[in-house]
């Protein structure tokens, strides 16, 4: 079986860490072959650093290699529509960074061009592939605590001072970046269903994005959830499944997580050690979201049931509500 050929579009922070957690994996299994930044000069220093062998200076080029079998895309969330089409139409597998686009809108249009050029598509969720979360499905699975009644997921931390977080034309706030997070980890435990109502309360900081956000959700059988996210503040950051028969919980770093505690047992699920200082926390994590895609594509899956399509679209939609609730606008709200 052949390595899985990576791409890897945007010379930033979050492609470095993706880059670092994909030598933590076999190297007969995933391999970066060529790196794309609008800067070459950044691209360079990126590949010097990654020991990456082709170095393009545009995201156009990198579409055109056709020795890759699939493009990370760690751009800025306002990019991901148009850099993510630019792949998608020629004919590459992709992995978009979340969230996916801007909005349901977005998202539908990124989803659809998938299809139509047959190629596979994921949001990249990180969380989802993580063992704990895989822990945590399996016995959600065999009933380790009953029918669900609440699920509660906080995660925040004063994160203002970063430009890409506060401004609007860069999909800045708190729901898109941290809230989705808490979204995916209700949408994973009610197995993607729709809530059948949503109720958000929050606030908008000066740039007019949202500092803070408390969202409700009710799904059918009175089962609630709660998420709590923030730029402005320090949560707990971690993530409650209350059952009929008992509780789970994420006690921290629930968007990254690496202990799981069921009914008062603590287990530890460590990561593998980075090979380069990383940007951010347990970035080697990413390893598994990249080994998800390898197993799709071995499959010639076009998408990933443990972050299909429709999850995607279901995020998008809730967090597009949530944002009209609280006041949050962007200028891709209005494109028709």
């Amino acid at each position: 079986i052949m390595a899985t050929r990576w791409g890897i579009c945007s010379a930033g922070k979050i492609s470095h860490d993706f880059s670092v957690a994909l030598r933590t994996l076999p190297h007969d299994d995933h391999q970066i072959v060529a790196v794309a930044a609008r800067n070459l000069h950044h691209a360079q220093e990126f590949a010097k650093k990654h020991n990456i062998p082709r170095v393009y200076g545009s995201y156009e080029e990198l579409a055109k290699d056709s020795d890759i079998d699939v493009v990370y895309v760690g751009t800025i969330h306002s990019h991901h529509l148009s850099t993510g089409k630019l792949f998608l139409t020629s004919h590459k597998n992709v992995l978009i960074e979340k969230p996916l686009a801007m909005n349901l809108r977005e998202v539908l249009e990124l989803t659809n061009t998938a299809k139509e050029n047959d190629v596979f598509l994921m949001e990249a969720i990180w969380t989802r592939f993580f063992p704990v979360s895989v822990e945590v499905g399996r016995l959600l699975g065999q009933g380790e605590v009953g029918e669900v009644q609440m699920v509660r997921a906080d995660l925040g931390a004063p994160l203002t001072h970063i430009p890409r977080l506060t401004h609007r034309e860069l999909g800045g706030g708190a729901l898109l970046d941290l809230g989705i997070y808490c979204l995916q980890f209700v949408f994973m435990v009610f197995n993607g269903e729709r809530p059948e109502s949503i109720q958000a309360m929050g606030y908008c900081i000066d740039t007019g994005v949202d500092g803070t956000v408390v969202l409700v959700l009710k799904f059918s059988g009175n089962r609630m959830a709660v998420c709590t996210c923030s730029i402005t503040m320090m949560l707990t950051n971690d993530a409650v499944i209350t059952g009929t028969k008992g509780t789970i919980k994420v006690p921290n770093h629930m968007w990254c997580p690496t202990s799981l505690e069921v009914n008062g047992e603590v287990t530890q699920y460590p990561l593998p050690e980075p090979s380069l200082p990383l940007n951010f926390i347990h970035s080697t994590g990413l390893r598994y979201e990249a080994e998800e895609v390898r197993q799709c594509l071995l499959k010639e899956l076009k998408e990933s049931s443990g972050m299909p399509w429709s999850h995607s679209h279901l995020l998008a939609e809730v967090m597009d509500e949530a944002r009209r609730q609280v006041g949050v606008t962007y200028n891709q709200d209005s494109v028709q």
